[in-house]
């Protein structure tokens, strides 16, 4: 697909609901894995691919794309999920997550998968990385967009804050960031390991584009995608997505230490019936209202 899919809502809600279905499978495979963060960041990604994002399925490095960086390499469950969704991995590979030899290891790594920009493993990283990908592409004229993705924990980093003041100096209008703040990371609480917001207030001092929104009210992330593209300000953009984790199945939303999570073999089917059940929910709410 070479210009965006501009989606609409009823079919961006199917798209996240296969986003959180294919990663489950995949944790499935391995009986553990980070399968918080990948439900609570599935209504992100269908908006990226489906809705904002220029890309061809079958020329993942086709240069006119618009590029995805994963900064939180752990996550790369969720972006597998959306990779596969798009149709530039098989959905065959899902059975191989986590395994040797496979495209599709529990850390996103970009020699081993099709469509993985950069390969995650640092956190802090990507938007250092993601600046300099939109500088460079600024300088060669391109209208290409730069997409980059992170966590709020990943605001300990003094990197990040030095992507921050080196994208707004250089006026990096072709640079969209996505921090998923879900308040969790392996120490706990992300606020109380290091404090840090008013965060969208920082973003804006900092000279961001900032916007701030509920990232699993699916209307609203489209609503922010869609602004932060259309922006003419010469500055990058800034999405602040509140999320939860595991969003979508009750049971893993409700546990108190979801970070990486091991899921016994027989809640792996019950998870997908929360899927399931929600999503029918979600159908029948739009018919009543039609």
């Amino acid at each position: 697909m070479t210009t965006p899919l501009n989606e609409p809502l009823a079919t961006l809600e199917a798209r996240a609901h296969r986003i959180r279905r294919l990663a489950v499978r995949m944790g499935q495979v391995q009986g553990q894995g980070y399968i918080g963060q990948a439900l609570d960041i599935a209504d992100v990604l269908a908006v990226a691919y489906f809705r904002s994002m220029r890309w061809r399925a079958d020329e993942p490095d086709w240069v006119g794309r618009d590029r995805f960086l994963l900064s939180n390499g752990h996550y790369a469950i969720a972006l597998y999920a959306a990779l596969i969704e798009a149709g530039i991995i098989a959905e065959s590979e899902l059975e191989t997550y986590g395994s040797d030899d496979s495209r599709l290891p529990m850390s996103g790594m970009s020699s081993y998968t099709p469509g993985m920009e950069m390969s995650g493993g640092s956190l802090g990283q990507g938007l250092a990385i993601a600046v300099g990908h939109a500088l460079g592409l600024k300088r060669k004229g391109s209208s290409s967009f730069v997409y980059t993705l992170f966590s709020d924990g990943e605001l300990d980093e003094g990197a990040m804050w030095e992507g921050f003041m080196s994208a707004a100096h250089h006026r990096l209008d072709n640079l969209v960031a996505i921090c998923d703040v879900n308040n969790q990371q392996a120490d706990g609480p992300s606020g109380q390991v290091m404090a840090f917001e008013p965060l969208a207030a920082k973003m804006e001092a900092f000279g961001w584009h900032t916007q701030r929104v509920d990232g699993n009210d699916l209307a609203a992330v489209v609503a922010a995608f869609d602004a932060a593209r259309a922006s003419k300000a010469l500055k990058p953009r800034m999405i602040i997505a509140d999320t939860r984790m595991g969003c979508g199945v009750p049971f893993l939303e409700a546990r108190e230490k979801n970070h990486f999570i091991r899921v016994d073999a027989p809640e792996w089917q019950l998870a997908l019936d929360a899927l399931d059940a929600g999503r029918q929910a979600q159908l029948n709410a739009r018919k009543a209202t039609a």
